[in-house]
């Protein structure tokens, strides 16, 4: 066996594991339907508990790459080409999850917040009411990548990183940047505010019906759009979390129709798997992926502020097209969330919370 795994590494061994076989099912080493190595065998080929093998695979199934039969081991589901799993296979991935702008009680401890907010009106004084650059504050743009590169594998610069006052706005900025001569494809069913908003802009869309696994391939194929809006983790109202082969898919198909995909990842950080979903960004290689975000959920529900990263190409075009606005997020706000993000303060309490749902999920 040819995977190796480094104990002295920065890396979990778990996570080692999970990525050589991740990436050998991708390539086809292990094509659909095939069997993986066995627990035990992996164990002892590599030297390592039963435990951290099981956290490795546990990680496969959660995102769709493979799937369990009783009393018989581990089988591929991810299959390249055709987009979709056509397995008996379950791992039960669709759950349900509370709309955007509700989750009050995953909100961060008011404590934390409050004494974030003193110490920026103490130490920052007049720099809190200077006027924001058009795509926010540098300062929350470089912690905004720096947390991205840590917790997402998303290696990406502060420029290419917009803020605005919440997901809403950033959908209008991106419908007025691409243009209303694109079709844009909207999940079906979805949040209401979205087509709302696309309509509100003036923009051509179409609804697509969506799966088990995410949109199906029947609505892709028959669809006019070439920009696709989709919620990969947890897509409301339908609990949806799109398996690996639907995400390999939605990038496939921005590809080949020369479009983008607008990943709209609300929700995402509170995953009760040993790992977060990979983004879309992350495993395209094209720069076909305009990733969104927001810290309504994650810090409280009355904090409008959410973030976009735009692939590096679209840079000009932003400017030329939207780069006029005025900034719409005062600058203490940005200033504070900096703060929690550079401090730690965030992180730590996103993994408290993905711990507190672990144990109350095995209740």
């Amino acid at each position: 066996m040819r995977y190796t795994v480094d104990g002295a590494a920065r890396e979990p061994v778990y996570l080692q594991l999970y990525r050589q076989l991740r990436e050998d099912i991708v390539s086809g080493v292990y094509p659909f339907g095939s069997k993986l190595p066995s627990k035990r065998l992996l164990a002892g080929e590599l030297g390592i508990s039963l435990v951290t093998v099981e956290h490795a695979l546990l990680i496969l199934c959660d995102e769709g790459y493979i799937g369990t039969r009783e009393r018989s081991g581990c089988y591929v589901t991810y299959r390249a080409g055709d987009g979709f799993v056509a397995s008996p296979l379950s791992s039960g991935r669709a759950r349900r999850h509370m709309p955007h702008g509700e989750g009050a009680a995953d909100a961060l401890p008011f404590s934390v917040l409050a004494r974030t907010m003193r110490r920026v009106i103490s130490e920052y004084a007049d720099e809190i009411l200077t006027k924001s650059p058009g795509s926010g504050s540098m300062q929350l743009r470089r912690a905004i990548a720096a947390y991205l590169a840590r917790s997402r594998g998303m290696n990406v610069l502060p420029q290419q990183i917009v803020i605005g006052s919440g997901a809403e706005y950033l959908y209008g900025l991106v419908v007025q940047m691409l243009g209303r001569d694109r079709v844009f494809g909207l999940e079906d069913p979805c949040y209401e505010k979205i087509p709302a908003v696309f309509r509100a802009h003036g923009a051509t869309f179409e609804m697509l019906a969506m799966g088990e696994e995410g949109i199906t391939t029947d609505a892709l194929q028959q669809s006019r759009a070439d920009v696709l809006h989709v919620t990969p983790y947890h897509s409301y109202p339908s609990g949806v979390t799109a398996t690996a082969s639907k995400r390999r898919e939605y990038i496939a198909f921005a590809a080949a129709r020369r479009g983008y995909l607008i990943e709209d990842d609300f929700d995402s950080e509170f995953t009760v798997s040993a790992k977060m979903e990979d983004t879309l960004y992350a495993l395209d290689t094209e720069g076909r992926v305009i990733y969104m975000n927001t810290f309504t959920k994650t810090v409280a529900p009355s904090v409008r502020v959410g973030y976009m990263v735009l692939p590096a190409s679209l840079l000009p075009l932003f400017e030329e097209r939207v780069g006029f606005y005025s900034f719409t997020v005062p600058s203490f706000e940005q200033t504070v969330l900096a703060e929690l993000l550079d401090s730690g303060d965030f992180e730590r309490h996103i993994n408290r919370r993905r711990r507190q749902k672990r144990r109350e999920q095995s209740k």
